[in-house]
């Protein structure tokens, strides 16, 4: 009889394989509910004798619960529901033979019997149980005698109808609700991608790819927009005074600062170690220093219970979009400027530079490094 059975091929573990086999169960009982009506018209137009109804009978209401058993008892219930799929071929290729080949119930049984393998298993699994549903046929013609009746009556045809039209709808639902569990499964791939782990703000790549898609959009409308480049001041200490582990709540303690005082539209990420990337969207360098002073003020207020004498700090560094940038890099250099002059002030500060100030400082900078 019929089965359809809908599953995520994913690694072997006892959750997987019991939602597996509970999954199989429902559908093999509706498979041989449906699939019972065609095969009991036939019967009845055959005259069937009472052993056949007996056999029918025990295939639809015992078979279900005895396959479902079986495989959950099992060491591996997934292996074990790949043989009760082969039997499910078996007792179709039967049932075949025993309608003595009645065309309609026989063709229609035949192919949602191999529309179940596909699903599970592909086209190996599909030639698998094939070969078992004509050992059964032949061996039930060898045993019963070459019947051959392939007519259809009305009655017949009426009877397949549930099989033919309520079948395939409950494997599209099946389908359906597969479809939506993946694509919840890739949109939360996605998302841990894009997100850094240890605070859960947007990881590097990805932000920088956000900030350019800022940047392109700043060059076509002119809409302002200014970048924040954060940083833990002595943050070093922090790890070497206090280990790693405080080292790393402290990140956490100040990435949540950041998110918790910006807006859903701007654009906060992990841009390094300590170091933390802010693109407020349509935000002048005049309101964008506001956000940053109530970022810093917030951090300076930041205390853990179990280390009440620790404080930590931020620096801050603001860079307004100007249309001589052409990527990313010159932005966050820019920025990057800014955030030195913040540090060389003494810490706990934000600085902004103007673009005169910033191409004066950088050049310093590379004058400094190159000496």
């Amino acid at each position: 009889m019929p089965l359809a059975a809908f599953d995520i091929l994913s690694p072997q573990s006892d959750s997987h394989d019991l939602r597996f086999v509970a999954r199989l169960y429902v559908l093999r009982m509706l498979g041989l509910a449906l699939g019972a009506c065609c095969v009991a018209a036939v019967l009845y137009q055959l005259h069937a004798s009472p052993w056949l109804w007996a056999l029918l009978a025990c295939d639809c209401f015992a078979w279900p619960h005895i396959a479902a058993r079986i495989a959950r008892q099992s060491r591996d219930p997934r292996a074990a529901e790949i043989r009760n799929l082969q039997i499910d071929s078996a007792l179709g290729g039967m049932w075949i033979a025993l309608m003595q080949f009645n065309l309609l119930p026989s063709v229609v049984l035949a192919v949602m019997l191999s529309i179940d393998k596909v699903h599970v298993g592909g086209l190996r699994l599909l030639a698998r149980t094939i070969a078992w549903q004509i050992a059964a046929c032949a061996l039930t013609v060898l045993v019963c005698g070459p019947h051959f009746a392939p007519q259809t009556s009305t009655l017949e045809i009426l009877a397949t109808l549930p099989l033919l039209i309520g079948y395939p709808l409950a494997i599209g639902g099946a389908a359906h609700t597969l479809l939506r569990h993946m694509q919840e499964l890739n949109r939360k791939l996605e998302r841990l991608n894009r997100i850094d782990a240890m605070t859960g703000l947007l990881n590097r790549m990805h932000w920088q790819e956000s900030v350019t898609h800022e940047l392109h959009r700043f060059e076509r409308t002119n809409q302002a927009a200014t970048l924040l480049l954060i940083d833990i001041d002595q943050f070093k200490d922090i790890n070497d005074d206090r280990g790693h582990s405080v080292g790393d709540e402290v990140i956490r303690a100040v990435a949540a600062t950041i998110h918790e005082s910006t807006r859903d539209i701007d654009i906060c990420g992990r841009y390094g170690g300590d170091e933390f990337g802010v693109v407020l969207v349509n935000s002048t360098s005049a309101s964008a220093r506001v956000v940053a002073e109530r970022i810093r003020a917030r951090v300076a207020g930041l205390w853990f219970d179990h280390l009440p004498q620790l404080r930590f700090s931020v620096s801050i560094g603001i860079a307004e979009a100007d249309h001589g940038m052409h990527d990313v890099r010159a932005w966050v250099e820019r920025a990057d400027v800014a955030l030195y002059r913040a540090k060389a002030r003494g810490r706990n500060r934000v600085a902004a530079l103007s673009t005169v100030e910033s191409m004066m400082e950088t050049m310093a900078l590379a004058r400094a490094h190159c000496a």
